[in-house]
């Protein structure tokens, strides 16, 4: 038994040292509170945070500081015999009237930055935010930058995500297609979803807004400082939950009217010409790409899947069988599963290539070849 408590005292004393020393190696970039805001909303929230953590530190610090003299200044050893009352009027009335004071105190502030938060009227810019799984679509609704519509998809490496290579400076932080406003421009964030429940969260702006299928809730900000400012989903959404950042970079007016100029240049050349008529391989090739960039999570990049979760793609009945079959399940996805419909986020060149690319990779050799043309057809 005393070899047994030795063993378990060294244990516990090795572990302790160990938890000791785990901050000073695992917190090199650790930060006290928030991130400093950039917009009006952010500085709100901001200022909210920190009143409210002072008052939680003054009631801990009251609470606390009564407690401990009470336990030695009235302990047993020095005599002193627990009191006895019943129905003391003035401290029912006390332990009453004082949260109810505190509570007060605590909800005029949070609600006047309520209403701010909330105030998304007379935007400068207005942008639907739409959460697939797991992935955001925007489109540019209302003010410079009319009809740019791209999906923003992480761009961390998959060897980084396997551990095949170190992490990156912006690990799961990082996005092709980032959210591009102009800087001191009110914008007004609409949020959706496709699928589940997500949440477009920005904390150096003060937002997090639910985006809910079937539903448009709305939240605004305007940053008023140039920069990269990043985000993540906040809403458990799934496998993949912690693989939807948010990037805004915030621009100059002269950026921005530059950047919508590049954006609508490249919807238009994404369009393409629906009756060009591609090679195999040239389908093969682009398809892998957009393979990458929407499939691999879940269908990965053997096109195994993941068993019991995501399906394989490898020898499927859907990419050996029918042409049609497989357009109609890309196009329009697969109810009750996370087969999302990719007809309203890809072009019909982008999924006549990985439909081409799904039919003739890994152990299918169909020989198939889908021209954006039938894809077109397929949507009517």
């Amino acid at each position: 038994m005393n070899v047994t408590m030795n063993t378990l005292v060294k244990w516990l004393s090795a572990t302790a040292l160990g938890l000791m020393l785990l901050p000073g190696t695992a917190s090199a970039a650790w930060q006290l509170n928030l991130s400093p805001p950039v917009s009006h909303a952010g500085f709100v929230a901001y200022e909210l945070h920190n009143f409210m953590t002072l008052i939680c530190l003054v009631i801990f610090i009251g609470v606390f500081a009564v407690l401990g003299y009470s336990l030695y200044a009235h302990r047993k050893s020095k005599g002193h015999k627990a009191a006895g009352f019943h129905e003391n009027l003035a401290v029912e009335i006390a332990w009453i009237a004082v949260p109810f004071v505190i509570l007060v105190v605590m909800a005029v502030p949070a609600t006047k930055a309520l209403l701010d938060l909330r105030d998304a009227s007379e935007p400068d810019i207005t942008i639907k935010a739409t959460g697939y799984q797991w992935k955001w679509g925007y489109d540019y609704l209302k003010g410079d930058g009319e009809g740019v519509h791209f999906m923003s998809v992480l761009a961390t490496p998959r060897d980084q995500i396997e551990g095949k290579e170190p992490k990156g400076e912006h690990y799961l932080l990082e996005v092709d297609n980032p959210v591009v406003v102009p800087v001191n421009k009110k914008v007004r964030i609409l949020t959706t979803a496709n699928d589940v429940i997500h949440s477009w969260s920005m904390q150096e702006f003060g937002i997090k807004q639910d985006a809910v299928p079937g539903f448009i809730r709305d939240a605004a900000f305007k940053a008023e400082k140039e920069g990269t400012y990043r985000g993540q989903c906040s809403e458990l959404c799934g496998k993949d939950h912690g693989f939807m950042p948010i990037v805004v970079e915030v621009v100059s007016a002269e950026k921005y009217a530059a950047w919508v100029d590049e954006q609508k240049k490249k919807m238009a050349a994404a369009m393409g010409d629906p009756n060009k008529v591609w090679t195999l391989d040239e389908m093969k090739a682009y398809g892998e790409k957009v393979y990458t960039t929407n499939c691999v999570a879940c269908h990965q990049a053997n096109g195994k899947g993941i068993p019991g979760a995501f399906p394989a793609l490898d020898g499927s009945k859907i990419a050996t069988g029918p042409n049609a079959d497989h357009i109609n399940r890309v196009l329009n996805g697969k109810t009750g599963t996370a087969m999302a419909a990719f007809g309203n986020q890809l072009s019909d060149t982008d999924i006549a290539a990985v439909i081409t690319y799904e039919r003739n990779s890994w152990g299918n050799k169909t020989g198939d070849l889908i021209q954006p043309a039938e894809i077109k057809a397929a949507r009517k």
